[in-house]
């Protein structure tokens, strides 16, 4: 399981992009960070045709389905997605991982559940 934002680890970086200008002030091999698939469907192709890494933020399965093609890294969404989508991805053997938007103490939950992996969000 990945874990992104706990403070007893150190993890990756996610670059938020909203416009392809701003992928050059990120570092070399950044992992970024597009909006939903709606908004960033441009954003998402330029990522893949050109071997970036990037996370995207999902509402449905159908998006997930469409990101997995587009070559997402990691594909981020609720807790509640995240279970349902974990049957479907691995049935269809997504090279894209699932990671769910949790607090702190929901890490054994998703764990359970099978789950790519995790990001700590503290609100």
């Amino acid at each position: 399981m990945k874990i992104f934002g706990h403070e007893w680890i150190e993890s990756e970086h996610f670059y938020e992009v909203k416009e392809q200008s701003e992928i050059a002030k990120t570092p070399a091999n950044a992992l970024l960070k597009l909006a939903s698939l709606n908004d960033s469907l441009t954003l998402a192709k330029y990522c893949h045709s050109n071997g970036l890494r990037y996370a995207i933020e999902i509402q449905t399965i159908e998006e997930a389905i469409f990101a997995n093609i587009l070559g997402a890294t990691y594909l981020l969404s609720s807790k509640k997605l995240a279970k349902e989508l974990m049957p479907i991805a691995q049935n269809y053997l997504f090279d894209t991982q699932v990671l769910a938007y949790i607090k702190k103490d929901e890490i054994e939950e998703m764990a359970k559940a099978g789950v790519d992996g995790v990001v700590i969000v503290y609100r």
